[in-house]
């Protein structure tokens, strides 16, 4: 009577077990469903950041190509602001 008792109670502790590993929250396709969404979120955050260094780059150049723009017409349209004094000299 005894060991079928343990056998039941052991019986009823593996079905358990196996209830969480098939269908629980750590389940095998719960862990594979998290897998795959990380995976897709990695990619979109590689294109986001991508995108950004792209954008970076487009703000450092507007920014730099006024400037160049700013000193190419300085030197050699010999052009000024408003209100600014321009002084040249020769060596």
């Amino acid at each position: 009577m005894a060991s079928r008792l343990a056998t039941y109670l052991l019986l009823g502790l593996l079905l358990a077990l196996q209830g969480q590993l098939w269908i629980g929250r750590g389940s095998v396709f719960h862990v594979r469903e998290m897998q795959q969404k990380l995976t897709a979120q990695e990619q979109k955050n590689a294109r986001a950041k991508i995108e950004n260094e792209q954008l970076l780059a487009d703000i450092r150049d507007l920014k730099n190509g006024m400037t160049l723009v700013e000193d190419r017409a300085r030197s050699e349209l010999g052009m000024i602001k408003p209100n600014e004094i321009f002084v040249q000299y020769a060596k």
